[in-house]
């Protein structure tokens, strides 16, 4: 059976993401994590490939060790259905430090609260608290 699973190539900064990523969610844990060797293409040390869970999402992600010309773009996001206001609000802050607010944490009509940031390592983050039914 085919799968899928985000897969994010940072230049330098997967660990750092990952550890606040996964610090952020009751459910983060990094499941795998293999380093550039000596001698590799990557930079020794950084990450080689990592697997990490937050929000029920498994994610995938590396340091390249090729230049590029690209990085994130807000076209992609991870989308959080959030548990309360103050969930969302922390989630936004923490997410959103250093970073930058891409919609300003309000009621939009489609969302009883709602918060897109981008996060300092350039991934993007929709935040959302569900209306009722």
């Amino acid at each position: 059976m085919a799968s899928a699973e985000p897969f994010l190539m940072f230049t330098g900064a997967a660990e750092a993401a990952m550890d606040l990523y996964v610090s952020l969610f009751d459910d983060g844990e990094i499941e795998s994590l293999q380093r550039w060797p000596e001698g590799a293409p990557g930079t020794p040390g950084t990450v080689m490939q990592a697997v990490f869970r937050v929000a029920g999402q498994r994610v995938r992600c590396r340091d390249s060790p090729a230049v590029h010309d690209f990085g994130f773009t807000p076209s992609w996001s991870f989308f959080i259905h959030c548990d309360s206001a103050d969930q969302l609000d922390r989630l936004a802050a923490a997410l959103g430090a250093g970073g930058k607010t891409l919609m300003p944490v309000g009621d939009y009509g489609f969302s009883a609260r709602f918060g897109w940031v981008e996060d300092r390592f350039g991934v993007s983050w929709q935040l959302t608290l569900d209306r009722a039914p």
